[in-house]
């Protein structure tokens, strides 16, 4: 009896630690992961972490796998985009408490501001998606997109006024410093160049009016984020209204979605030929930008665009931009949200701005525009789904707020329409704005 109950004991131990060496975090057996958190941290707390991209990445991508990981089993929440929401919001709040180590928010700045890391990730993304997309679907894609875009956008304006009014808010002050914000392209795109604007119309200081207007954009680009994991899994349910990331429907859909999902070898050198194509466009968009009054980032997707619609790509280099874009996007996305929540999403703002009335008018500003998509898409023979989530792109944190809509969507192939959306539409509303306040206040 008691062979049998030691025996009983030994299996269910070894079952344990069998389950434990077993379990993930990530893609990472869960001893290994705990090993390399623990030097990353240990390191920070020392201060032996360095502030450079080898710091950034390692701080980064222990916090992002592990939130993602996270966001992904806990129920409910990985229902509506559970890795984007805790990858970018823990860090925020962990740095709003000051429970970061000082040394890893210096490493995280590193990588983020001194390495641009956003802007070669988003390079990667454009360049790939596109190099790698069929091009009946990126010509028909950029021709129709913008009707649900304008539609969508005076939706928005509608239901936010409208609402605010319900809730005693002046039009004004809707319409200017939480619509506008929501629709302006991000903080760096939108709201700095809108700040001040205001402040010269108005002759007040920049400060306040970007106090002002960062809440809104926040919690319009949080319902988005919860809009699009929904959206995916409508899309689940109802396959006629999904695309599986394509946006336009076309009369052989099934053999461009097979061309699309078909595994080609992966070739390691036309990776870094990839990286080159991509990090080149992004340098010819800003070259480019002294000559044309258009935004770099704009002129990078369009400069790719028309490289694959006139084949001026050899296709071996298109396939190595493609995987490059399948790598950054499969391995970095998380990591990336982390630094973006760390350096550009102040927990203490968020926080000051829930009100049950600040909430409604956004809360009713990105549905507006989200739904307007979705119907406008379809009568424009779209695919329901991927043209709402496209359309949600044009609300909030621009460049970081297309990463988590794209990401909690699993949707990162319309990247290149996502950023039209944001830059062009955004850049459009900042003028709106700016000229609509100056003829107010004349």
């Amino acid at each position: 009896m008691d062979n049998t109950a030691q025996l009983t004991r030994e299996v269910s131990s070894t079952s344990f630690f069998s389950k434990v060496l077993n379990y993930k975090v990530g893609v990472l057996p869960l001893p290994l992961y705990l090993v390399l958190a623990s030097v990353v941290f240990a390191a920070a707390y020392l201060g032996k972490l360095p502030a450079d991209m080898i710091g950034g990445f390692a701080i980064i991508m222990v916090m992002g796998i592990f939130l993602g990981d996270l966001g992904s089993k806990i129920p409910v929440l990985k229902i509506i985009g559970g890795p984007a929401i805790l990858a970018i919001f823990v860090p925020s709040f962990l740095v709003g408490m000051n429970l970061l180590h000082p040394a890893a928010i210096e490493s995280i700045t590193g990588i983020m501001k001194k390495s641009n890391f956003l802007y070669l990730y988003i390079s990667c993304l454009v360049a790939g998606s596109i190099l790698g997309m069929n091009r009946k679907i990126l010509v028909q894609g950029f021709m129709r997109m913008f009707a649900p875009l304008v539609v969508g956008t005076m939706a928005a304006i509608a239901a936010g006024i409208s609402v605010g009014l319900l809730f005693g808010y002046t039009p004004y002050k809707t319409f200017f410093f939480i619509v506008m914000p929501i629709m302006g392209g991000g903080i760096g795109e939108g709201i700095l160049p809108l700040s001040l604007s205001y402040a010269e119309i108005l002759n007040k200081g920049q400060e306040e009016f970007i106090a002002l207007m960062i809440p809104a954009a926040m919690l319009g680009n949080i319902v988005a984020i919860v809009s699009a994991a929904l959206l995916k899994r409508l899309g689940e349910k109802k396959t006629e209204l999904n695309g599986n990331g394509m946006l336009v429907k076309t009369d052989d859909d099934q053999e461009v979605l097979k061309e699309q999902k078909s595994d080609k070898p992966v070739d390691f050198s036309l990776m870094g030929a990839g990286l080159l194509i991509a990090c080149c466009l992004f340098i010819f968009g800003g070259l480019a930008s002294k000559f044309v009054p258009i935004p770099g980032p704009v002129l990078m997707i369009f400069t790719a665009a028309l490289i694959k619609v006139f084949k001026l790509m050899p296709a071996k280099m298109e396939q190595g931009a493609f995987h490059m874009y399948k790598f950054i996007s499969g391995s970095l996305t998380y990591p990336l949200m982390v630094g973006l929540g760390v350096l550009f999403v102040p927990w203490n703002q968020i926080v000051a701005a829930i009100t049950p009335a600040y909430i409604a008018i956004c809360l009713s500003t990105v549905l507006a525009m989200i739904s307007s998509g979705f119907f406008v898409g379809k009568l424009m023979n779209m695919y329901p789904v991927e043209s709402a989530i496209v359309t949600a792109c044009h609300s909030g944190l621009g460049g970081t707020g297309d990463v988590a809509i794209l990401s909690a969507s699993n949707r990162m192939e319309l990247m290149p329409f996502a950023q039209i959306a944001t830059r062009i539409g955004g850049a459009s509303m900042i003028v709106v704005a700016s000229l609509l306040m100056k003829m107010v206040t004349s």
